[in-house]
């Protein structure tokens, strides 16, 4: 039997000469077992579950680029509930990328305190500077462009595009590349970003996109993910034995002790430096780098940065430390750009809300 072979555009056409059969080797490679024919039922599985269980998120209430953008810059390395809390109140204070755009670099800063990672703030307000003066106010809508603006990666501008504009353009973050993983046997990143793109549906990029992220945040989770209430586990290649390319950097603990000066209505707070390469320009409590004894902690907090756990002990002192400050009326200390520390140690002392 003799066979001849040539590529088609669905992948390795083989014909043999003296019985007519074909068989198609998909150039989908990292599609392992899902093939081209399954991928209209997978779409309509994946959308009707997020139809039906997708979570009720502010920002999905929305096709305004602006409240996207913003969101999508909350949730980089955020959790959800941590941003729910902080987007309508951002907002709210800068409604529009002209208001965002004309407010002080330290006013954004002091509406972001708590949600770490400062630099996203800061490439949010360049960001809108850039959209107001050189497009007129007016947002990009392919995600090539929006690749070009400060803060801006990959994966976000084909969230904003995506969801606001509807441009056919994949997603590919920690929750889908975790569902690609399982659904179609471990690959590479590029292999994912490829396969994001051929499995994405045309018709409703934005919530095809969400429904992937949905499904790896609600339902594919890491560890033991919960196959039974999978919309899409048939299709699925290993049964959630697969897991995420890489795991969770262990987390170290570290021990810190701060001051806490009052005087009358004010408090003691010292900004640092400009040129620091985390959270510069920022306002916090002066730290103590002598030792403490234990009957000198007024109370204790645990603050998580990154890879590592604080356990920060704090001293009350009636003057404050040698240290170049400045006194703050309690009245203004919400004003200033404090950082989630120091904004967590002035909460539990009752000096901001």
């Amino acid at each position: 039997m003799r066979k001849i072979s040539f590529p088609s555009a669905a992948g390795q056409l083989t014909v043999s000469t003296n019985r007519i059969r074909i068989t198609i080797r998909s150039s989908m490679k990292s599609q392992g077992s899902l093939g081209l024919h399954s991928l209209p039922q997978l779409q309509r599985a994946l959308l009707a579950w997020y139809d039906q269980n997708r979570r009720d998120l502010p920002w999905r209430k929305s096709r305004d680029p602006y409240r996207i953008w913003v969101s999508e810059i909350m949730l980089q390395q955020t959790r959800v509930a941590a941003v729910l809390p902080r987007y309508e109140k951002f907002l709210r204070r800068f409604p529009t990328v002209q208001k965002l755009a004309s407010a002080r670099v330290t006013s954004v800063l002091a509406e972001w305190s708590g949600l770490g990672y400062y630099r996203r703030a800061r490439n949010l307000h360049a960001a809108a500077k850039e959209i107001v003066r050189e497009r007129a106010g007016i947002f990009p809508q392919s995600s090539e462009t929006w690749r070009k603006l400060p803060g801006i990666g990959r994966y976000t501008a084909a969230a904003i595009a995506s969801i606001a504009f509807g441009e056919s353009v994949a997603v590919l973050d920690g929750n889908v590349d975790r569902v690609l993983c399982r659904l179609l046997g471990n690959n590479s990143v590029r292999e994912s970003w490829n396969t994001a793109q051929q499995m994405l549906d045309r018709k409703r990029p934005g919530d095809f996109n969400q429904a992937n992220m949905e499904l790896g945040a609600m339902v594919c989770i890491p560890g033991k993910p919960l196959c039974s209430q999978c919309p899409i586990v048939k299709f699925c290649r290993t049964r959630g034995r697969g897991e995420s390319r890489t795991s969770k950097p262990k987390k170290h603990k570290v021990s810190s002790s701060f001051a806490l000066a009052t005087r009358g209505d004010s408090v003691f707070l010292v900004q640092r430096h400009g040129d620091e390469s985390l959270m510069a320009g920022m306002w916090e409590l002066p730290k103590i780098e002598s030792p403490v004894r234990s009957d000198e902690v007024l109370f204790s907090v645990r603050h998580s940065i990154t890879v590592t756990d604080h356990v920060v002990s704090v001293i009350a002192q009636s003057n404050p430390p040698l240290a170049k400050g400045t006194w703050v009326k309690y009245a203004r200390v919400n004003k200033l750009p404090l950082t989630g520390l120091a904004k967590k140690i002035l909460r539990k002392a009752n000096i901001i809300e």
